[in-house]
């Protein structure tokens, strides 16, 4: 399970960061909320953990965007401001849920796991570009209804390009979403992928879905 952080205050995002990985899920950060939409935009993420309080956008303004994005991705809102009228606002805007600082780190864990259970019946299990599905649940895909054999980090690239169809990724940011922190893998890592998937998902079809935008990365377009 994917986590993104939402922390303007250091320690409290490495702690966070820290035992959250303890527990078995990836966790990528971000010190605000404008630079979280850039994350969440790029897909892929099963819950957002984000602060109210922080700079250039606040936590309520990254879930107002979101929101209005149609992303469906949980947020749980991590924060010191305990009104009402702030609880209120934060789930009007389409909080998942609502923890007040300090906090148990064990009940942050039963948050987690009760918004993914809650969300998991509506979030969709396939995406689509054209005639290719991917079954996100199962990691199966298929073009014209021809199963097509990929590998682990294949089916995750691939699905990173379905998600965000018709969006030019850049190289740095696919290398970050599949890798995160790990700098020895080199960009010529994502170009071999690519070279992979165009030879299952495009030879053979008149209608090319895996395209190169020259100078700035890749792309999905139906």
């Amino acid at each position: 399970m994917k986590i993104l952080i939402l922390e303007d205050d250091e320690s409290l995002k490495a702690v966070l960061k820290k035992r959250l990985a303890a527990n078995g899920f990836t966790v990528d950060c971000a010190s605000d909320g404008e630079e979280g939409l850039a994350y969440v935009e790029a897909g892929g993420y099963d819950v957002v953990i984000s602060d109210i309080m922080m700079p250039h956008r606040s936590g309520l303004e990254f879930l107002s965007d979101v929101r209005a994005r149609k992303i469906d991705v949980p947020v749980i809102l991590l924060t010191a401001l305990d009104g009402s009228g702030d609880i209120v606002k934060g789930l009007d805007l389409g909080a998942d849920d609502y923890i007040v600082k300090p906090f148990d780190f064990s009940e942050l864990l039963a948050r987690i796991r009760l918004v993914t259970r809650r969300s998991a019946g509506v979030r969709e299990n396939t995406i689509s570009a054209g005639d290719l599905v991917l079954d996100l649940h199962a990691r199966t895909a298929s073009r014209g209804g021809k199963a097509i054999d990929l590998s682990a980090k294949e089916f995750d690239l691939l699905a990173l390009l379905v998600r965000n169809k018709n969006i030019v990724l850049t190289r740095e940011r696919i290398l970050d979403r599949l890798y995160g922190a790990d700098e020895s893998i080199g960009s010529n890592a994502i170009d071999v992928y690519i070279r992979y998937l165009r030879k299952k998902i495009d030879d053979g079809y008149e209608v090319k879905l895996i395209h190169t935008v020259r100078g700035v990365g890749y792309t999905v377009k139906e």
